[in-house]
């Protein structure tokens, strides 16, 4: 049961780290505001890139997670 969870909380996370740096809550964000230093940063295609590759791979670690628990219980 656990590892259910653990494999839905890996999908949901991946899946809105790589949706959510392109979305207009991003840029409207309160470190975006309140940081004006940091703002150019937290905005770059660069930072949204390595964030949402970030998400790529928590849900290829829930893939995996998935495919170890298929294969276990057709042994």
């Amino acid at each position: 049961m656990i590892g259910v969870l653990v494999v839905v909380y890996l999908i949901e996370v991946g899946l809105v780290l790589v949706v959510a740096p392109w979305t207009r809550f991003w840029d409207r964000n309160y470190f975006v505001q309140s940081l004006p230093l940091l703002g150019p940063l937290l905005v770059s295609p660069a930072l949204r890139g390595a964030v949402s590759g970030f998400g790529i791979v928590t849900v290829g670690v829930a893939a995996v997670d998935v495919g170890a628990w298929l294969r276990k219980r057709w042994r």
